[in-house]
């Protein structure tokens, strides 16, 4: 795994240069030349923000057009990206990797599953939701999350809001986090001594602009404040 900072898609560096420096208002020349559209809350029956590379959905190659639901799997190339919504969720699935969206009829998101790979994720208040990994699940509420999954261990952030996070082999690792703001990142492993699966990490591969983004997405702004900051999306209260 990279450490915060050491960013290998050149198109990513643009944009978090371009959103730190202007946020929304200033930038949205410089991100619509990155994504193909400046950010905003998308419309009814859009699932998807952006494409990059072979994004597959239920094995079709998803285009802008393309659907999202409950009960869907998603995977994504190597050098690929996806920034999407379900209902009132928003997320970035960065290159090789794969999910599946499980959904009640209502098409809500009720839990997902991250295969492999890594998943920016901000979630609607109020509605509990679970998050599963090959070595973690994870309960979260009204929360932004990033998640990188292998069959080894996951690195779990709680960007902000609340979450349970246990070991899926050992029913003694386990810790609950509520976070304003990337306060305590895990390691949720596979191996280890009962009660040593979870461990404090640090904080890696993700950023508040990016987060930002999604949020937009969805119509709302993350609950911390930005320098220079005149975006006026409803902020989340904690």
């Amino acid at each position: 795994m990279k450490r915060f900072g050491e960013i290998d898609d050149p198109r990513r560096r643009v944009l978090i240069q371009a959103l730190a420096a202007g946020l929304f208002s200033l930038a949205g020349d410089a991100v619509a030349q990155i994504f193909g559209a400046a950010p905003r809350k998308l419309p009814a029956g859009q699932s998807f923000y952006r494409v990059s590379g072979r994004v597959l959905v239920n094995n079709q190659e998803a285009t802008l057009q393309t659907p999202v639901r409950g009960g869907d799997t998603l995977e994504t190339a190597s050098n690929a990206e996806a920034a999407f919504i379900v209902a009132e969720d928003a997320f970035m699935l960065r290159g090789g990797s794969r999910m599946v969206i499980e959904s009640p009829p209502s098409g809500l998101t009720s839990s997902l599953r991250l295969v492999t790979g890594k998943l920016l994720s901000v979630f609607g208040k109020g509605r509990p939701t679970r998050i599963a990994t090959a070595t973690a699940t994870i309960g979260i509420r009204g929360t932004g999350v990033y998640t990188e999954s292998d069959p080894e261990q996951t690195y779990f952030c709680t960007c902000y809001g609340v979450a349970d996070v246990a070991a899926s082999n050992d029913p003694q690792s386990r810790e609950t986090v509520a976070a304003r703001h990337h306060d305590k990142p895990l390691y949720i492993l596979a191996k280890e001594a009962p009660g040593r699966n979870v461990r404090e990490a640090p904080f890696i591969n993700h950023t508040d602009q990016e987060l930002m983004l999604i949020e937009t997405l969805v119509g709302r702004a993350p609950p911390f404040v930005f320098p220079l900051d005149d975006y006026s999306a409803p902020r989340r209260e904690y």
